[in-house]
């Protein structure tokens, strides 16, 4: 059996935020479809005018409704800090594919995810800064799991070969080591046949940022 279609450890827990069944996250999904619909399609599409009316109209709705930056802010990081609108794993922003990270029994996180032409760079292949964006998360996520969390100071990437769109990516991270506030990880996302496409390790500063909070 490919390790990375193993039989799912009976202790995973979720680790970033599970879908909460809200409106937004379906409208999320449609945003998503939009996007990769509209990078599928040709120039030659007789509907593109009709089409960019429509999201005009649909973006001008969106704005009416919208809050200020600073009290969006507020929002978004109220309650039990579960954070729906990361570029990665949040279920309720378009642009994060998303995945779905699970801590396991042995103290590592997984995830995994099919990624479409929004995030391509070389011709069907992932873009080599989606895939550091990827890691930076899993690893801060790894942390979160692990019990002690910081700030990235930085990351090394190591890119072992082209990391294809259209097929499963698997993404597995793990603390290492903490040592006073200096917290280290490593991480890895593999294709579908197992092979190891890019790699990372980090080192983040234990600590967090303060959460906007409404005057």
């Amino acid at each position: 059996m490919n390790k990375h279609h193993e039989v799912l450890d009976p202790l995973e827990v979720d680790v970033s935020a599970p879908r909460a069944g809200h409106v937004i996250e379906d409208a999320a999904d449609a945003a998503r479809r939009i996007m990769d619909s509209l990078l599928r399609t040709g120039r030659n599409n007789p509907h593109l005018e009709q089409i960019r009316d429509q999201l005009h109209a649909i973006a001008d709705t969106l704005d009416e409704y919208s809050s200020g930056v600073d009290a969006r802010l507020v929002e978004m990081w109220a309650g039990d800090g579960t954070n729906r609108h990361d570029p990665v794993s949040g279920t309720e922003n378009p642009i994060a594919p998303p995945f779905l990270f699970r801590g396991r029994s042995d103290g590592s996180i997984r995830g995994e995810a099919t990624l479409g032409l929004p995030y391509q760079g070389p011709p069907g292949m992932v873009h080599g800064g989606v895939a550091a964006l990827v890691l930076d998360h899993a690893l801060g996520c790894a942390n979160g799991y692990a019990g002690t969390s910081g700030m990235t100071g930085w990351l090394k990437v190591r890119y072992h070969r082209t990391t294809p769109l259209f097929e499963p990516l698997v993404v597995t991270a793990r603390q290492t080591s903490v040592e006073g506030r200096k917290i280290h990880t490593v991480g890895e996302i593999a294709a579908a046949d197992g092979g190891v496409c890019v790699s990372a390790e980090g080192l983040f500063i234990a600590g967090q940022l303060d959460r906007p909070r409404s005057l």
